[in-house]
């Protein structure tokens, strides 16, 4: 596809526009602001390239901090790394003059397999920061997890992109306080709450730039937080999953699960959902990829409760693996914020599709015209090379 059909395609002017500034105003700016496009014809193809533009758009220190990691960064290495050793093995003589991505998801029809991750403090990367991703989400059908340390409120990232969006907690060790963050996202229309449960603390991340992120509003937790109550948990147990599931009428899914004990336990305990997922990298240095890990909790929920993966998933043939190992959708973080970095609403709407049609242009090559009929059997094991 020629780039001026592809953009076309996507939604994205090409003509060319000026530099927007990441100033931290007080009011965000309106979606018809013109973020950063690239000279001329030289428009990035993939989220590698898109990359690239980030750090003209964003400047260096951000794209350190976002992608930065634990300790030696070995995990976020290991996440990209792995997809590698994962071949696909392509049909024949398929019709796939239509491909559909499709897929029901916690009763709700989606358009396609691609979930935005919860991201915090997405005003560093851009002065629209989460209402500039929502709306894009909007504008192309994706779902948006939105972070509790979002620098706009639940409500307001709701109420301007009129988005289908999930809220990821955090809860506080105070529990009135994680009621009315529950009761903040329930109000404003979220029907999913995912709970991050691999941060009872802050992992060790040296490799980039420290960032004061008091100049940062944390939006949901104002009027709520109390001076000095933290919002990490560390004495959280499986026992919080009951008191959610008692507290909201949102789907609960647990994100972080990276063993089959914990799959067991997650659904034991009532989740609704699973996200296979280890932080990005930023947590424990574990050096075991999302996707390696992805299969034995498959092996244990079965097709009881949904899973989803994030980490390291960078082109159309990392969903697709992850799609014929069990996965039911994916999860996006560091992408999609390349593009707001770099242009905006508009570049997240680039990376999304990017990745869109890498995914049915993929499909379309290994002769699987819908989600459902990629399995097991389009994948083998090789060396990395």
């Amino acid at each position: 596809m020629k780039r001026r059909l592809f953009f076309k395609w996507a939604g994205i002017t090409t003509l060319p526009l000026t530099i927007s500034t990441r100033a931290w105003s007080s009011k965000y700016v309106d979606s018809n602001s013109t973020p950063l496009q690239p000279e001329g014809e030289n428009y990035p193809e993939s989220l590698y390239e898109l990359e690239q533009f980030a750090k003209k758009g964003m400047g260096e220190d951000a794209l350190l901090y976002l992608n930065g990691g634990a300790d030696d960064l070995l995990t976020i290495k290991a996440n990209m790394e792995a997809y590698r050793k994962i071949q696909i093995r392509a049909r024949r003589l398929v019709d796939v003059r239509t491909i559909s991505t499709q897929l029901q998801l916690f009763g709700k029809a989606l358009d396609n397999p691609i979930l935005l991750s919860p991201v915090a403090n997405q005003r560093y990367f851009h002065a629209e920061g989460e209402i500039a991703t929502a709306k894009a989400a909007k504008k192309t059908n994706h779902t948006m997890i939105a972070s509790s340390l979002s620098n706009f409120s639940i409500n307001e990232i709701v109420k301007e992109s009129n988005a289908d969006v999930w809220f990821q907690l955090y809860p506080s060790p105070v529990r009135d306080v994680t009621k009315r963050l529950i009761e903040r996202a329930e109000s404003a229309g979220c029907k999913v709450l995912v709970l991050t449960v691999d941060s009872p603390v802050v992992g060790k991340r040296e490799k980039f730039s420290l960032i004061d992120f008091g100049i940062l509003r944390k939006a949901n937790y104002e009027g709520i937080l109390p001076e000095g109550v933290g919002i990490l948990d560390a004495g959280m147990t499986w026992n919080i999953v009951d008191w959610l599931k008692k507290s909201t009428k949102m789907r609960i899914v647990l994100k972080g699960i990276v063993t089959h004990e914990d799959a067991h336990l997650a659904y034991e305990n009532g989740a609704d959902g699973i996200i296979v997922s280890n932080h990005g990298g930023r947590q424990l240095e574990s050096n075991r990829a999302t996707i390696d890990c992805l299969s034995e909790i498959i092996d244990t929920v079965k097709d009881k409760i949904p899973v989803l993966i994030d980490g390291g998933i960078r082109r159309g043939t990392d969903i697709f693996k992850a799609l014929a190992l069990g996965a039911k959708a994916v999860c996006i973080g560091r992408p999609f914020c390349w593009g707001l970095g770099a242009y905006g609403q508009r570049g997240v709407e680039l990376a999304l599709g990017i990745l869109r049609e890498e995914l049915i242009r993929d499909m379309k090559l290994a002769g699987t015209p819908a989600l459902n009929d990629i399995s097991l059997n389009h994948i083998t094991y090789g060396p990395v090379k």
